[in-house]
């Protein structure tokens, strides 16, 4: 049975698929603005912020920044993990304790989850362990729910606060931060990174790796077919995964050894590629030009 794999990686010589849209470590691009941000994570870590701000446009590379820190603390550092958490505060507490393996008794009242949270990061502290609690999709959190992860971080022991808190989100996180009802909750913010698009370049780079990493022994994606694909993608790192994904499928159904800027600018055309909900206009910044239709063999569907 044919499978995914199948439909151009033999093609081009490649082992598996260069840009999935699923998170691979292995793929992991260190750009500038990823090694800055990484830093700026690993600074907050290491000097006990209380709370450590990452932000960027979906798509930017936040939650693969996220997996690689992950990877790389001891065992000396206890992590919680929530991703879209929504609700009151006491649901929230109920998110934050589930996220460290530790019951939330339903019924319990929002003073019973605080003081069993409290206790667990006692103990943690008591084992010489450091809490760390991370939020992704932070944007998502309401002003309320933000205040009262504020009074999360006064959880303390002498001078040594028992939790930091990673909030990684969208651009909008920013704006919320700022708004004057939470200046309390942005003085705690000892570090903070805003992940920007990538520039032509670094896309080059990019796209250069990945398919080396895919096990590409030669140049398939043309200089200009690169610029194309930045221009339309804005230099988001998912988006420009499935434009390149989708004129890897076009250069295969045409017999195209090299993916060059008309057949993106057709992938545009086609209006396959939906820019992960970008306006048209967004990404009509090519000048269309004739093309051929493409005929696509019968086999290529699977």
């Amino acid at each position: 049975m044919r499978t995914a794999l199948d439909i151009y990686t033999g093609f081009f010589g490649l082992r598996e698929r260069p840009f999935s849209l699923v998170p691979d470590p292995a793929f992991l691009f260190w750009s500038a603005p990823h090694r800055a941000a990484f830093a700026m994570l690993d600074y907050g870590i290491l000097t006990r912020a209380p709370i450590t701000l990452i932000t960027g446009e979906v798509g930017a590379g936040k939650t693969t920044l996220i997996q690689h820190l992950l990877a790389s603390l001891g065992d000396d550092v206890v992590v919680g993990l929530v991703s879209n958490a929504q609700g009151d505060r006491g649901e929230l507490l109920r998110w934050v304790l589930m996220a460290f393996g530790e019951t939330a008794p339903q019924g319990a009242d929002y003073v019973a989850l605080f003081a069993r949270f409290q206790a667990f990061l006692i103990e943690r502290y008591a084992e010489g362990r450091r809490t760390i609690l991370i939020f992704d999709e932070a944007q998502n959190l309401s002003r309320e729910s933000l205040e009262e992860l504020r009074m999360l971080t006064n959880i303390n022991s002498g001078k040594d606060e028992l939790v930091q808190l990673v909030l990684v989100g969208q651009p909008e996180l920013r704006d919320t931060i700022r708004r004057p009802d939470l200046v309390q909750f942005a003085q705690r913010v000892s570090a903070s990174y805003h992940l920007p698009a990538l520039d032509g370049r670094t896309i080059q780079d990019y796209v250069a790796h990945r398919m080396a990493v895919a096990g590409a022994e030669r140049p398939v994606f043309q200089h200009a077919a690169v610029e194309a694909i930045q221009a339309a993608t804005g230099g988001i790192p998912r988006l420009v995964n499935q434009l390149c994904d989708f004129a890897l499928v076009y250069a295969y159904s045409r017999d195209e050894p090299e993916v060059g800027a008309d057949l993106v600018r057709q992938v545009l055309d086609d209006g396959v590629f939906f820019a992960g909900g970008r306006p048209p206009a967004a990404i009509r910044v090519l000048k269309p030009r004739p093309i051929r239709v493409m005929d696509w063999p019968l086999d290529a569907a699977g």
